[in-house]
């Protein structure tokens, strides 16, 4: 049984004792959640944060500001409907928790990628191998054996709870004081870097530990161990997850024939997949005579993407409250990805393996990949050079150019090391690209 009562509390991290709603407020504590997300810097500053493909172009394609949008989109669809089917047998009193699950999906969605650092997900890889295989291994020692994972296996996720409930120096306590809701939806791996098996997957560092326990111990998740600490997902995270799958499986499609890496016969048959002749045959005749009014080759395509989008999204929301039915006795995470009916799962097994072959080994994706390993990693080795050894007169230059609101005052090597990886996490990709020519002497900063 899942304990919706528990689960959905409007209780805000680091405003636990002081959260009474407005009797006038039109918003609901959970759209309110969105709107801090929304206005904030950190989510701003995803507008020039690749997604897949460089930025920026002569064509315009997604960046994480875009693609979360778009994520956070589907997740209240996806939210929404489930919501509405579990109204229907709930416990009426429920009704009110339960209409919220829209509201809390989309505001994790639209959060999900604070904490990715800039170049992609090749920004990730490049942070762990500065420690597993770079100048970062010198440290190894400094550490425990549990914050050392959490740079070897350096997993943006993890890094956007940090984002998003951490009281950086000069913030309140609470970080973006959201619900403890909204801050579970978000973290899709719920245990330790201990756990991770080497990749980048676990949900918070060791320096938030304590504080993701007490959130979940609060809404009563499942803890499946101790030592090292590990939770059972919050449901809603399958459905913050589904809908991440679904914008950026589709939508890197959509990009790729923009960029003319994939032709339009080939992108129309990867989305005509989705849809099976005779059980698909009303939305079939709707696509041919809407695609009739549509001349232009890129709104056509954005046309099949919608529908598959759509059709996606109701897929996902029957297997989630399919999921639900046996919830508690769940300990190994599936997402609701794997387990589409056909022949949605057909149709997405042939854009993954195009996905692979043709847009993310592009020369354009591979180039900016390259290029993010050489200067997250030169600006990485630069920092925590000098945040170890603060005295020399470059180290003191370095160290001035770091915000304040990074500067934790933690002297322990895992907090001097963190300082670094918060700055350079938060980078976009122009002002990471800028500083590594500068420190480099690549480029002399003008004067303004």
């Amino acid at each position: 049984m899942v304990e919706w009562d528990k689960l959905i509390t409007d209780c805000r991290l680091g405003l636990e004792d002081r959260n009474t709603p407005k009797d006038d407020d039109i918003r609901s504590i959970f759209q309110r959640d969105y709107d801090r997300i929304i206005f904030s810097s950190p989510f701003r500053r995803l507008q020039d944060k690749t997604q897949v493909f460089p930025l920026p172009g002569s064509i315009f394609v997604h960046n994480r500001l875009t693609h979360s949008l778009e994520v956070a989109s589907v997740g209240r669809s996806l939210g929404n409907l489930v919501a509405a089917e579990l109204n229907k047998s709930q416990d009426s009193t429920l009704n009110s928790k339960i209409s919220e699950i829209g509201a809390i999906v989309s505001a994790a969605c639209l959060a999900h990628d604070l904490g990715n650092p800039p170049f992609g997900h090749s920004g990730e890889y490049a942070i762990a191998d500065f420690f597993k295989r770079g100048g970062g291994l010198k440290y190894q020692n400094d550490l425990t054996p549990e914050q050392w994972s959490d740079f070897t296996c350096f997993e943006g996720n993890a890094n956007a709870f940090r984002v998003l409930s951490h009281q950086f120096e000069g913030k309140r306590d609470g970080g973006f004081a959201l619900t403890y809701s909204t801050l579970a939806s978000v973290v899709k791996y719920p245990f330790e870097s201990a756990l991770a098996g080497g990749k980048p997957k676990f949900g918070f560092f060791q320096s938030e530990k304590e504080l993701f326990e007490k959130i979940a111990s609060k809404l009563n998740m499942v803890k499946l161990s101790d030592h090292p600490l590990h939770y059972m997902r919050h449901p809603l995270v399958y459905l913050v997850e589904a809908a991440d799958d679904i914008c950026y499986q589709i939508m890197d499609i959509e990009d790729a024939h923009k960029l003319k890496i994939l032709t339009y016969a080939e992108t129309e048959v990867l989305f005509m997949n989705f849809f099976h002749p005779i059980d698909d045959a009303a939305i079939l005749d709707n696509i041919a005579k809407n695609l009739t009014l549509v001349g232009d080759a890129n709104e056509r395509i954005a046309y099949f993407r919608a529908m598959v989008i759509g059709k996606l999204t109701r897929e996902c929301a029957i297997l989630f409250n399919e999921k639900l039915k046996d919830y508690n006795k769940i300990e190994r995470i599936i997402p609701l990805f794997d387990l589409l009916p056909e022949p949605s799962k057909s149709a997405m097994e042939k854009v993954r393996a195009i996905s692979l072959v043709q847009i993310y080994n592009d020369k354009a994706v591979v180039e900016i990949e390259i290029a993010g390993y050489k200067i997250l990693g030169t600006l990485l080795e630069a920092f925590i050079t000098a945040s170890v050894d603060p005295e020399s007169f470059l180290s003191k230059k370095l160290l001035s150019l770091i915000p304040s609101q990074y500067q934790n005052g933690d002297q322990t090597m895992y907090g001097k090391i963190q300082m670094v990886v918060d700055f350079v996490s938060g980078m976009t990709d122009l002002y990471a690209l800028n500083l590594y020519r500068k420190i480099t002497g690549m480029e002399l900063p003008g004067i303004a």
